[in-house]
């Protein structure tokens, strides 16, 4: 059980990292910039910085070197990201979390590209802005909780469509992709050099595997997942 000495000292030890923690802002909105500097100061950290767009964000991070940048993604010179790159490049033991309006999962992919070390959307409360720099401070990456929800549903859902398109056979892809061609049932048949009552075996197959009716929605399904692809009509 914890003693009141112990968690006074804790807090005292939390404080002094914050306050060892050199923080530069970049965001061109002038009344978030200053409300995220009032904020961050009254937790303890020391804000060394802030940068009105990308290329003040990338000559301030040269002269001042700091610990880590609080980075926004939409600025009118350049993008968060495309700053972070750079600045990445010519420092990189400087760290940066990326702030965004939205939990873009390909604005995601392409920050950490960049060397994005945290991704946080802006609807974030302070204290999950504190414990993500803390966190980043310590050489680990920063989630949102929202945004890292959203992964793991991502994820999921990539893993699931993954291991149908790996219960697909080889043939069963080959009637799909000439249902999607508009062929009847007696079409494929002909086409492949199988029976019809094959035909029905692998449709039937296919409906199961992917939760369809039938071959209308197994072929929109197979279309989403990229198992097969829908030509354009003719002019």
């Amino acid at each position: 059980m914890f003693s009141e000495t112990g968690l006074i000292n804790q807090a005292s030890t939390v404080d002094q990292r914050r306050a060892g923690i050199r923080l530069m802002l970049a965001d061109d909105h002038k009344m978030l910039r200053e409300g995220l500097r009032r904020s961050l100061q009254d937790e303890g950290f020391d804000v060394v910085g802030e940068a009105r767009h990308a290329a003040e964000a990338i000559d301030l991070a040269e002269r001042l070197n700091p610990d880590i940048i609080l980075m926004d993604v939409t600025m009118p010179d350049m993008t968060g990201i495309e700053a972070a790159k750079i600045i990445k490049g010519h420092q990189p033991g400087v760290r940066i979390i990326m702030l965004t309006m939205h939990s873009d999962q390909a604005v995601l992919a392409d920050a950490i590209r960049a060397g994005a070390d945290g991704y946080l959307v802006k609807d974030c409360s302070v204290r999950e802005i504190s414990d993500a720099l803390l966190t980043v401070a310590d050489g680990e990456t920063a989630l949102s909780p929202r945004l890292a929800a959203s992964m793991l549903a991502e994820v999921r859902r990539q893993d699931a469509v993954a291991e149908i398109e790996r219960m697909i056979t080889k043939r069963e892809e080959e009637v799909l992709q000439l249902i999607a061609d508009g062929c009847s049932t007696p079409e494929v048949a002909e086409r492949l050099f199988i029976s019809q009552k094959t035909v029905k075996n692998h449709l039937a197959s296919i409906y199961q595997k992917l939760d369809a009716r039938d071959r209308t929605q197994a072929v929109l399904q197979a279309v989403r997942m990229g198992i097969v692809t829908l030509d354009s009509a003719p002019d």
